[in-house]
């Protein structure tokens, strides 16, 4: 498995979404991160990380809310928002980067 740092290191734009088994808010993040990933196809990726389960790779990031979702491209972080965003909020970020 690619480590964190190998994953944002891509030239293609990589949205991270930073939740929890236990937030209602991530849940709700689940079904629009899958109709997002149907609409950009290869252009982007997209990755959840429980924060749970991997607590040091959320400190690393500053993630003390979830879900936190980020965008990093070519190792470096490129935007941050927290709470639930809309298919097309995050679709429009993302366009601006791939």
């Amino acid at each position: 498995m690619a480590t964190f740092n190998e994953i944002i290191n891509s030239p293609k734009p990589v949205l991270i979404d930073f939740s929890a088994e236990w937030c209602g808010p991530c849940k709700m993040m689940a079904p629009i991160l899958k109709e997002v990933a149907r609409m950009v196809g290869e252009k982007a990726r997209i990755i959840k990380i429980d924060i749970d389960k991997n607590p040091v790779v959320a400190q690393k990031n500053n993630v003390v809310s979830v879900p936190t979702l980020m965008i990093f491209k070519n190792g470096e972080a490129i935007f941050r928002q927290s709470g639930v965003m809309q298919a097309n909020q995050i679709l429009g970020v993302l366009q601006q980067y791939m």
